[in-house]
């Protein structure tokens, strides 16, 4: 764990408790609501018990707090130190975060410490002052609920622009590129962020009156053989995706994965990466992209290794 435990889950959701019994009025039904919303289902068994029977001396039997000041949870250095070090992001810097109070601190590690080796080459001009205010007009459009006059280049290169209700600004980590959903004539368009050449705010919308229409999503079945964590691995690698998980025997799982037919190419590249653990069932033209990447692989393989001979 990167920081203390103490600044955990369970030491919040007490501080919550203490704030509200500083203040007069806590029961123990509110204690256990707190618990569930700012801790895990079963601290709820645990937590208010604890404080109740005395077990954690600090509250008395008339749910009033011995302490003389509200709790607070100071940053320690090493929080603060990570927080300098995320603030250095070329992607956090988009969103102009503050940086008060950390002047003095000095990063726990610099940007280059971390090398990404599955990642393109060809990522978004975050340093851009073009990228980095159309990026800042899209974060107010989105905030204040405006609509925007986009201007942009299309893929043959000829320069459009279209008024569209700003849905969602999303971020692929195999791309590195940020691109936005929008509602164009009634239909949900995505555009990549790096093709915007200007964008300007509109007049506010209402989101009650927004009527968006289903976004399209496809089914992908997968047969997991549990190896090598294989399991853990790739629950984690698809934990944004919506899917259901099923156990066939017991090392054996199939995984129903709907996916955005935008995200096709990186969701073919992460299952590759996962070698014969992991194979497509379903549908037969995701199977066929993945035998097609397969046999390029196969190609290139055998120019590679002369190389380096």
């Amino acid at each position: 764990m990167l920081f203390s435990e103490i600044y955990g889950s369970y030491f919040r959701v007490v501080a919550a408790i203490l704030t509200e019994a500083s203040a007069g009025g806590l029961t123990g039904s509110r204690m256990t609501e707190l618990v569930r919303e700012k801790a895990f289902a079963e601290s709820a068994l645990s937590i208010p018990a604890a404080l109740q029977d005395g077990t954690w001396p600090l509250l008395d039997r008339e749910m009033q707090t011995v302490l003389t000041c509200r709790p607070s949870m100071p940053l320690t250095t090493l929080e603060k130190r990570w927080l300098k070090a995320l603030l250095l992001d070329r992607r956090i810097a988009l969103f102009a975060p503050s940086a008060a109070g950390l002047e003095d601190v000095e990063p726990l590690y610099e940007p280059d410490a971390i090398v990404l080796f599955d990642q393109y080459t060809d990522g978004d001009p975050y340093e851009d002052a073009v990228y980095a205010a159309c990026f800042q007009t899209v974060l107010q459009a989105l905030r204040e609920k405006r609509m925007l006059l986009l201007r942009f280049y299309d893929r043959a290169g000829v320069r459009r622009s279209s008024v569209c209700v700003p849905c969602r600004l999303e971020y692929s980590e195999k791309d590195d590129k940020f691109r936005l959903t929008s509602l164009w004539k009634r239909r949900l368009r995505t555009i990549n962020l790096s093709r915007l050449c200007a964008c300007q705010l509109l007049e506010p919308y209402d989101p009650s009156q927004l009527r968006l229409p289903k976004p399209r999503r496809r089914e992908l079945v997968l047969l997991l053989r549990d190896e090598r964590n294989g399991l853990e691995r790739v629950l984690l690698h698809f934990s944004h995706f919506e899917k259901v998980t099923r156990r066939l025997d017991s090392r054996l799982y199939e995984i129903r994965l709907r996916y955005d037919p935008a995200d096709e190419t990186e969701l073919l590249i992460r299952i590759l990466s996962f070698g014969p653990v992991l194979e497509v069932r379903s549908p037969p033209e995701f199977a066929a992209l993945v035998r097609e990447r397969i046999c390029i692989q196969q190609k290139i393989l055998p120019k590679q290794k002369q190389k380096i001979r």
